[in-house]
């Protein structure tokens, strides 16, 4: 996939830094009045069974509610014959049988810190599991009472226990409880992990920069968590050999191009400067030396959007979309969408209310034409977004008592 030219992108960030200066009085200004009187925010309305939206491309797409009372889901995978497994933060693995939701959890998942954002994360398929049965999972794993690291483990799936059940690989403890970690397999059956928790902005102590931590990079293993041997910084000193890029702050979704089989990972910035970006072998993205985000408190996390040796995102969002699960959709039910991203976005700009899908639309050069947004009118929080085996899309909301939602075709 090509790169999309900075020029222009570079023209209007220097403008808008000036800007910034000019008008950072008047900003201050206006964020007082607006702590004074405080609008009491977008309205909290149910997700409805069903609803019908209209799109750019397609006239009416059908929006089901399939499952309800799931409590903070973060991944789904798709079982052969049309079941799914769900996790929640607070550990427990679900299964969706026949279309409704399984009262009790699948046991066997190991113990997981959940606090905060801490807690089970992802979910995926051996791409043998027909004949393995093997589930892999994310997890924050206690390392204290109140701290955990970055885990991943896997487990035979027998009925709704799973079996065998052991960590493959396990992150340095660097108290990184709050680390997204999204994991997948590649067509060439290797597994690649995000692992997040990046959070610093000091350059020096960052640990994004740091090849020996696994904080703030993507990693790439073989089935067992063993280290490929074509890894990039296999062999080099004071490199975490499972490293296949770095210089990320907190990467929250994950996938391969159709074509190419290129990984692709969106990760979460500050106030703006969200980015999605093509992975490469090696790769430094930037953070937290090169951002186009500000601090929670206004000011810039960096002087500088670009710099030599540093990876520029194919994409990038001011303001923050709090970008979450991703996947191209390649199926035959919504034909005009073929070849499209979709992103899944918990918040915009910092409001509640304002999560959605992004549709992103790209030319034969991976160049970036349209976006369009899907959903706004839940008003939920997005977490994961998936293309089930019947060519449909499928949605997890991010919320106490949250949905698992189905996108269908009219016709």
């Amino acid at each position: 996939m090509s790169r999309i030219p900075v020029t222009s992108r570079r023209a209007v960030f220097l403008m808008a830094l000036v800007a910034s200066v000019v008008l950072a009085p008047v900003l201050v200004s206006q964020q007082r009045q607006e702590e004074e009187a405080r609008p009491p925010g977008l309205p909290r309305d149910p997700v409805p069974d069903e609803v019908v939206i209209n799109t750019h491309e397609i006239a009416e797409v059908r929006v089901v509610t399939l499952a309800r009372g799931l409590t903070h889901p973060w991944g789904m995978a798709f079982l052969p014959g049309g079941d799914m497994l769900i996790t929640e933060r607070a550990g427990r693995l679900r299964m969706l049988r026949d279309g409704v939701l399984d009262p009790e959890p699948v046991a066997g998942v190991p113990t997981v810190l959940s606090r905060g954002l801490a807690g089970l994360m992802d979910v995926t398929l051996h791409p043998d599991f027909d004949q393995n049965r093997l589930v892999y999972l994310s997890y924050t794993r206690p390392v204290t009472e109140r701290e955990g690291t970055v885990a991943l483990v896997r487990g035979r799936l027998e009925g709704m226990s799973l079996r065998d059940v052991e960590d493959v690989f396990v992150a340095e403890a660097w108290g990184g409880s709050t680390a997204a970690a999204r994991i997948a397999f590649a067509p060439d059956g290797l597994l690649y992990m995000t692992v997040g928790g990046a959070f610093g902005t000091n350059p020096d102590e960052s640990r994004a920069q740091d090849p020996s931590s696994h904080a703030g990079k993507i990693l790439r293993l073989r089935d067992d968590g063993s280290v490929p041997p074509d890894n990039p910084f296999v062999g080099r000193d004071g490199y975490q050999p499972e490293i296949f890029s770095l210089g990320h702050r907190n990467q929250q979704g994950l996938a391969f191009h159709p074509a190419t089989a290129t990984p692709l990972a969106t990760e979460h910035a500050v106030q703006g400067g969200d980015e999605l970006n093509v992975i490469q072998p090696g790769g430094n993205y930037g953070w937290p030396v090169v951002s186009y985000g500000r601090q929670y408190t206004g000011e810039r996390v960096t002087g500088r959007f670009w710099a030599d040796g540093m990876v520029e995102p194919l994409v990038f969002w001011v303001p923050s979309i709090a970008p979450s699960g991703l996947a191209f959709y390649t199926g035959d039910r919504f034909p005009e969408w073929q070849g499209n991203l979709f992103v899944g976005s918990m918040m915009t700009g910092r409001i509640g209310r304002t999560g959605h899908i992004e549709r992103i639309v790209f030319n034969e050069n991976g160049e970036e034409l349209a976006r369009e947004w899907l959903l706004t009118e839940l008003r939920q929080r997005i977490r994961d977004v998936g293309q089930g085996p019947d060519g449909l899309l499928y949605v997890l909301t991010e919320e106490d008592d949250a949905t698992l939602l189905r996108l269908e075709p009219m016709r």
